[in-house]
């Protein structure tokens, strides 16, 4: 069975100001996840699943179903914010989904097999899903799950702070840590992060995560139970996050799985703020003028 692509698409666009999920940057107005897809279809992935919100699934399928109908399999779901609550209401006051973690649970119902999960405004680079198929046909299991990662260096924005979840590995590449940093960004003499203790610096070759992971489809039972705890501990927090990285702490220190880190040799490059737009239309039109990809996807 071929392995499915879980694409997070249902985010709000904050700092963007815009839907950059559904803006065209290619020649022939692809879109970075198109790119996504692309990469995907030729590594090998089966399905696509789209996490969505419901307020805008209809102009969301109307501009993918005819570009992909018959090269590969498509399923949307939706995040919303009382799903998977187990009866808890909503928190008085919260206006936003509850987080990738919680992207990937409501997922559930739509994939039963080894999966790998990415944003829908970051492009990853053709390597990255061929390596990820590699690992999820002959490797992936209940007690073992990987990540692609970045360099540091080449993940921040000109424009802004960044979020990334920076790795800690072990002498044979497996992830020990991950931390999820809020503020990045590189200062007049190194890449530094801000917290509510100050400014603290991060070595320049750590490893990042760019929310590109291969799971196992038994990961939604535990993942279940892990949020139904999250939500009773922040109740009163109506910003609070359920991050993957809570989902890979639990699975390695509770449940003794291991995360292998596969390192990428693609370049990323995403969408935060509106002035990283001519960055990226730039990179995949020089893609495109190298013949890394046709002037037009889907002709």
């Amino acid at each position: 069975m071929q392995p499915t692509l879980l694409i997070l698409a249902a985010g709000m666009a904050s700092r963007y100001g815009s839907m950059k999920q559904t803006q065209g940057f290619g020649p022939a107005g692809e879109t970075i996840m198109e790119y996504s897809i692309y990469d995907a279809i030729q590594a090998g992935f089966g399905k696509v699943v789209f996490i969505i919100r419901k307020d805008f699934a209809d102009g969301f399928k109307n501009n993918f179903e005819p570009k992909l109908a018959g090269k590969i399999k498509t399923e949307y779901v939706y995040q919303e914010m009382d799903y998977f609550l187990n009866g808890q209401p909503v928190p008085e006051g919260r206006t936003k989904p509850w987080g990738t973690g919680h992207a990937v649970l409501c997922a559930k119902d739509a994939i039963n097999e080894p999966f790998a999960v990415i944003n829908a405004d970051d492009f990853y680079g053709r390597d990255a899903f061929v390596k990820a198929v590699a690992f999820l046909n002959a490797e992936c299991s209940e007690k073992k799950y990987s990540i692609i990662g970045y360099e540091l260096a080449k993940t921040l924005s000109d424009n802004g702070t960044v979020s990334r979840g920076v790795c800690q590995v072990d002498a044979d590449n497996n992830l020990v840590s991950i931390k999820e940093r809020t503020k990045i960004y590189r200062d007049a003499t190194a890449i530094v992060f801000e917290d509510a203790d100050g400014k603290h610096e991060v070595p320049v070759d750590s490893t990042v995560s760019m929310n590109f992971w291969c799971f196992h489809q038994s990961l939604f039972t535990p993942t279940e139970k892990l949020f139904h705890q999250f939500v009773k501990d922040n109740s009163h927090d109506i910003k609070a996050e359920f991050f993957i990285p809570i989902l890979a702490e639990d699975f390695m220190h509770v449940q003794n799985g291991h995360i292998k880190v596969i390192p990428c040799s693609s370049q990323w490059f995403g969408v935060t703020y509106k002035e990283d737009a001519p960055v990226v239309k730039a990179s995949i039109d020089a893609l495109v003028a190298s013949g890394e990809y046709p002037p037009s996807l889907w002709q």
